[in-house]
């Protein structure tokens, strides 16, 4: 009956309809799902950023691989998927990313790293400490694992590098040039 001329209105609901709602990551979310749904969307107007959200919800959502020029400024600065101009451009102009308009931006660009920052921090040396990982970097590291060797191997290693050396605990390794290995 919606084929009819004029039949503008229905007598009875949707035939088919779901049950469930869909969900993007329902077997396991895969590595371009994750990115898509912790990206955010900065720069856009409320439309737009409806859109995009509504890409990342049903799977629709594909990023670039390589960046794209820029309407205004002609360079190859674009680097968020659906976008068309770049995030100087669209600072400088206060226009959307997407669609270019002059409307108000819903998340001002770069205003989310200002927030991120400190949390990111603490959840690295969270994750990093919590899994039993050693950062080579820290010298904390060192100390606790060498800690031990200096206080009762100084005796054996005295006799064989001559005058003894005061170690800063911004070095990294021991001088081992000088120690003589006996089989």
């Amino acid at each position: 009956m919606s084929s009819q001329k004029g039949n503008v209105s229905r007598s009875r609901g949707q035939k088919h309809q779901n049950t469930t709602a869909f969900k993007n990551d329902k077997y396991g979310a895969t590595v371009q799902v994750t990115k898509a749904k912790s990206k955010i969307h900065d720069g856009l107007c409320q439309h737009c950023k409806g859109v995009l959200e509504w890409k990342v919800k049903y799977n629709k959502y594909k990023p670039l691989t390589q960046p794209r020029k820029c309407v205004k400024c002609s360079q190859k600065t674009v680097k968020d998927a659906y976008h068309v101009i770049c995030k100087p451009c669209s600072l400088q102009l206060e226009i959307c990313c997407k669609c270019g308009k002059k409307e108000d931006i819903v998340i001002p660009i770069n205003s989310h790293l200002d927030q991120k920052e400190p949390e990111e921090d603490g959840e690295q040396t969270k994750k990093g400490r919590g899994r039993g990982k050693k950062d080579m970097d820290s010298d904390d590291d060192f100390d606790n694992d060498f800690g031990d060797l200096e206080d009762e191997d100084d005796e054996d290693f005295d006799s064989d590098s001559g005058p003894k050396k005061t170690q800063d605990k911004s070095a990294t390794l021991p001088d081992v040039s000088r120690v003589s290995v006996k089989d």
